[in-house]
């Protein structure tokens, strides 16, 4: 006999036809509570002749945790060995990927996550994949998606289904369900699962909505906030189904997909309603290849009053190089020209030969660093004054350095100083690059530097000449702007490094 809440899930599953006709489902299984409530749910689902799929596993060692990651791997080939399921271990270089491609442990962990299993599941002949997202998860993608800034598409959450290469489809079978339900599920069962620590960990974002957002939300609410938001969710896929499917009626007739453009007829474009302009110009830009990622609702609104001005000749840059410009009645979106990239990688490549012949410099501590044109001195200091005296005599420093920003003093000296316990030595410094980022200090979440420069409003002059100092896991400091929150002083402090770095002017524009 089914469970409760075996039966809502089989409901949903069959409400969103998640399997089709699949003959094989790969099950996505970390060993935490959730993904060992989806191997469990699945098996009992298919015991009882709820759907006919094969079930085979997938295990993702992210290899972030040591032993435990070890752990968590065993406990999942012993979970698969008692229900005699075929299962499939990956072990993953989340540190390195993030390291070359300049992204965050979350971001890195999650594109190896997805790649590997798609790889696992064109070699098991599976079409679908089922993930253990649950409501709580799509609350938390909602709020986390609102404090970015997003539309209707993006207040969508997490979707039932989403198709990747090959059509294979991930789906989710427990977004039906809570997190204290899955836990009261296991109970009932006499399950165990894995705890992973770094959930409650909160310098990553999703972690401090999870743990301080939400509660926060829910003191202050009668009904369920999770619950509600799962609701704004499940109406925004909705809204923007209708929206997709009036986008899908026009597109044909409305876009020019010749070559490495996409031209929209103005005129077609500016009759159809707000949303659907929005999607049209969303689609517009992922057929050329630019990410979503990057693309703010500024560019969206710059890109629509470019439509509705009608004015010929007139462009608009975007992230990565991609140009929408306006020119006979139609509205153009362009990939950057290969002339255009090798020009900013020209320019890129002068200055830093101008500044400094070298990539990166290890930095003595404590001692002197010579950095092209820029001395960098390190010294620990002696903690006879309290950690709070520090924090102000910070403060104070920071300040004076903003002074000094907007006086273009002919010679810079600026002063941080960071908490000695919290740096992972040897420490670098280096230029910034594409897709650098860091926690700011007084914030929670992690921002590109870019994003970070332009809501600060640095001028171009100092954001040309900014140097990175990091650490061997994060960047610490993006130099004369802004320490890592990572590194701060507090009041626990006992051991502080200072560094100082003495350099040419900076010419603010």
């Amino acid at each position: 006999m089914l469970l409760e809440f075996e039966k809502r899930v089989a409901d949903f599953i069959k409400a969103n036809e998640l399997f089709g006709s699949a003959e094989r489902v790969l099950l996505a299984v970390s060993g935490g509570a959730d993904s060992t409530a989806l191997l469990y749910a699945m098996r009992g689902l298919k015991a009882k002749g709820v759907f006919d799929a094969e079930l085979l596993c997938a295990h993702m060692n992210h290899q972030l945790r040591g032993t435990q990651a070890d752990l968590d791997e065993d406990f999942v080939l012993a979970q698969a060995a008692e229900l005699k399921l075929a299962i499939t271990t990956k072990r993953l270089d989340v540190r390195g990927f993030a390291g070359r491609n300049k992204l965050s442990i979350e971001t890195a962990a999650r594109k190896l996550r997805i790649k590997s299993l798609l790889q696992i599941a064109r070699a098991g002949d599976c079409k679908v994949v089922a993930t253990a997202h649950q409501k709580n998860d799509n609350a938390e993608t909602v709020l986390q998606r609102l404090v970015r800034g997003t539309g209707f598409r993006g207040l969508g959450g997490i979707w039932p289904v989403r198709v990747f290469a090959d059509d294979i489809r991930f789906v989710r079978p427990l977004l039906c369900v809570r997190r204290d339900e899955i836990i009261e599920y296991l109970q009932k069962r006499n399950l165990k699962w894995r705890q992973d620590h770094t959930n409650a960990d909160c310098t990553y974002r999703r972690n401090y909505i999870r743990h301080r957002l939400l509660p926060a939300l829910q003191q202050d609410c009668t009904v369920s906030v999770v619950e509600q938001l799962s609701e704004l969710a499940r109406s925004a896929r909705g809204f923007y189904s209708l929206v997709c499917s009036r986008a899908d009626k026009v597109w044909p007739e409305l876009a020019d997909c010749a070559g490495e453009k996409i031209a929209l007829d103005s005129k077609m474009f500016l009759a159809q309603s707000q949303p659907v302009r929005v999607e049209l110009i969303r689609r517009s830009l992922t057929s050329i290849g630019s990410g979503e990622r990057d693309i703010t609702q500024h560019h969206y609104e710059m890109i629509l009053q470019l439509a509705e001005q009608d004015v010929g000749g007139r462009k608009i840059e975007l992230p990565g190089a991609f140009v929408v410009g306006a020119e006979y009645g139609k509205l153009i979106f362009a990939r950057p020209q290969k002339s255009e990239i090798r020009s900013q990688k020209t320019e890129v490549r002068n200055l830093s030969s101008v500044l400094c012949p070298l990539s990166s410099v290890v930095l003595e501590v404590p001692g002197r660093t010579r950095f092209g044109r820029y001395l960098i001195e390190a010294t620990i200091l002696d903690t006879g004054c309290s950690p709070q005296d520090t924090l102000r005599r910070m403060l104070d420093t920071r300040r004076k350095t903003k002074s000094r920003i907007e006086n273009r003093e002919s010679r810079i000296q600026f002063v941080e100083k960071f908490d000695l316990d919290k740096l992972k030595l040897p420490l670098v410094v280096r230029f910034r690059e594409a897709g650098d980022r860091f926690i700011p200090l007084g914030l929670r979440a992690e921002k590109k530097i870019g994003k970070f420069l332009t809501a600060a409003k640095v001028p171009h002059g100092v954001r040309r000449k900014l140097l990175v100092v990091a650490d061997s896991e994060k960047i610490i400091w993006v130099w004369p702007v802004r320490l890592s929150e990572q590194t701060r002083i507090t009041g626990e402090t006992r051991k502080i490094l200072q560094l100082q770095i003495t350099g040419v002017p900076i010419q603010a524009e």
